[in-house]
């Protein structure tokens, strides 16, 4: 039962084996990679483990059951029986779900990027306003957030912010956030009150393992430059920032945001990992809903997924049609009820149409 989890236990296994390595525990990258991959499959590790345990319990209660002839000890040995055989079902349940919810659960790292659409000064603000948000909400979780690149707008905010997430569960949680984030409100800057309609997108990518993700060096055009800062300014005199052009696919990350040259192509090859794992899923999405268009989307940065309307203190997902009249507390970072809607509106696309991974 189960050999798409068994697989990712026996991965968990090599992994756990490697962090014993002292030519793994010597290299503070790998580690790091390591104990990423690590942590997003503990949960389902651990739940197999259970599942494999308590086979071997029933089998054994059976046979004691089978062996007693004393009727008060084999009612004893049924009633153990019959509690096992509750909990397995449970667990098996749980199994199912995770089956259904495909890799995304055993995912638990993303990269995040956030980027002004529309709207100028104002839709800067409102990225950083999203970044805000989306921060609490790690925080709140006891998620790890590292910023990969930023580039802040003339009067606040981001015109781009790239950063990763870990965590057991982030991508899971995260992954629906992708498409385009529209607001509604009255600008600081302006001044007889009219109401602006400004854009953002969010891109969530999954954070994909070298396991998963060989990338040949032959297959990269890697240019150094030096980092710039606002207006145009050098930050510094050595050539530490990094564009990475992955020449199959034509696409090229850039990072500046470290003053180490190494550390940035580190940064700019997970932000790169994930832009082509990400790629690689939609194709295959999109080959999967070729006769079926499940109102998530694609998750392409195009559509346009929800609209924060501050004057009427709401927030609409148009993917589910859910409309929340408690704008204040989403911006806090409580989005809870719409991650939870979104993915239980998942779970019942893939149970309707079969395609549980």
């Amino acid at each position: 039962m189960f050999p798409t989890l068994q697989a990712k236990l026996d991965r968990f296994e090599e992994l756990e084996q490697s962090l014993q390595d002292p030519e793994v525990l010597s290299n503070s990258t790998k580690l790091v990679e390591i104990q990423r991959e690590y942590g997003g499959l503990r949960k389902v590790a651990e739940a197999m483990r259970q599942f494999h345990a308590l086979q071997d319990d029933i089998s054994v209660a059976k046979e004691m059951l089978e062996s007693e002839t004393d009727a008060a000890s084999r009612e004893y040995a049924q009633s153990e029986l019959d509690e096992l055989q509750k909990q397995f079902e449970a667990l098996s349940q749980e199994l199912e779900d995770i089956v259904i919810s495909g890799d995304s659960i055993t995912r638990g790292g993303l990269i995040m990027e956030i980027r002004a659409g529309t709207g100028g000064d104002e839709a800067a603000l409102f990225a950083g306003d999203l970044y805000n948000m989306y921060s609490r909400f790690v925080e709140e979780r006891g998620w790890k957030m590292e910023i990969m690149e930023s580039h802040a707008g003339e009067m606040g905010g981001f015109k781009e912010i790239v950063f990763s997430v870990a965590g057991e569960g982030a991508f899971h949680q995260l992954q629906f956030e992708s498409g385009g984030h529209r607001v509604q409100r009255v600008p600081e800057t302006e001044t007889q009150g009219r109401i602006h309609t400004s854009a953002a997108t969010v891109a969530v990518l999954p954070e994909a393992t070298e396991f998963e993700l060989e990338i040949r060096d032959e297959d990269l055009k890697v240019d150094t430059m030096r980092a710039g800062g606002p207006g145009g300014q050098k930050v510094n005199k050595t050539e530490s920032a990094v564009r990475i052009t992955h020449i199959p696919t034509g696409i090229v990350v850039k990072c500046q945001d470290e003053k180490s040259q190494h550390k940035n192509r580190a940064k700019a090859m997970r932000v790169l990992r994930g832009r082509i794992l990400e790629a690689e899923q939609a194709r295959i999405a999109e080959e999967k809903a070729e006769h079926r268009r499940t109102l998530v989307g694609s998750g392409d940065r195009s559509d346009r997924i929800r609209t924060y309307n501050f004057p009427q203190g709401r927030v609409t997902d148009h993917r589910i049609g859910l409309t929340l009249y408690k704008i204040d507390q989403i911006m806090l970072g409580q989005l809870d009820e719409l991650i939870d809607a979104m993915l239980q509106f998942d779970r019942e696309e893939k149970l309707r149409g079969g395609t549980a991974n």
